[in-house]
């Protein structure tokens, strides 16, 4: 599989099907932090207050996803723990408006993976902002300078963002580890309209990510 950059090609290896979902839930629980070096950063960089990692997916349209499938789907681009590093990662990347479709960029924490069943998901949700197309690579740049700014002012509740490019729309989401904190939820929603500039009548809405496990298709 490949996800092409503006200047080079990245060839992600395809893992081999293992196991049934039982064994793949419990090894969500072995992240990218467990099984890769610690990420290495020089004297003169600008160090981030977490560590980040990049997930790419793509997936058939309509095709049902389970846990296991869902989990080998996703391809770790790269990793990055200063302001330098992520610059050198993200300057050389397809923008989202650019990419086919049906396809995901996840940026999240180091050490939680993009999936419901991650432990620090599991008593999360997700604020959602379907965009029409063309505004997608320019608020997707805007969220994510923000969560790596910790322009959310929420302390350790956000894990990670989503893109995803679709057919009739795009669609943002930015996920937090306690959907029950109502001021925590309400606080990251007013941000995010924020720094996605949306008028007021702009639609967002809400998902725990117990709601979202009812689906058989993940956003």
């Amino acid at each position: 599989m490949k996800i092409v950059y503006k200047k080079f090609t990245c060839r992600l290896k395809t893992n081999e099907d293992s196991g049934d979902d039982e064994t793949q839930t419990k090894d969500i629980q072995k992240t990218e932090k467990d099984l890769l070096p610690p990420i290495e950063i020089s004297p003169n960089e600008h160090k981030l207050q977490y560590a980040y990692a990049l997930w790419y997916s793509r997936r058939s349209p309509g095709k049902q996803s389970s846990i296991q499938n869902y989990d080998q789907n996703l391809k770790l681009v790269g990793r990055f723990a200063s302001v330098e590093q992520f610059w050198s990662l993200y300057s050389h990347l397809i923008r989202p408006s650019e990419l086919a479709t049906p396809t995901d960029f996840h940026l999240f924490k180091v050490g939680i993976k993009p999936m419901w069943e991650d432990e620090a998901n599991q008593k999360g949700g997700k604020w959602i902002v379907r965009l029409r197309k063309g505004l997608v690579s320019r608020c997707w740049e805007n969220l994510i300078l923000a969560m790596l700014g910790e322009q959310f002012m929420v302390g350790e509740e956000i894990c990670g963002a989503v893109v995803s490019i679709r057919f009739q729309e795009d669609i943002i989401c930015l996920w937090n580890k306690t959907a029950s904190d109502y001021v925590i939820t309400a606080r990251i929603r007013d941000t995010l309209r924020r720094v996605l500039h949306l008028p007021a009548s702009a639609s967002m809405e809400y998902k725990t990510h117990n709601e979202s496990l009812k689906n058989v298709h993940r956003l």
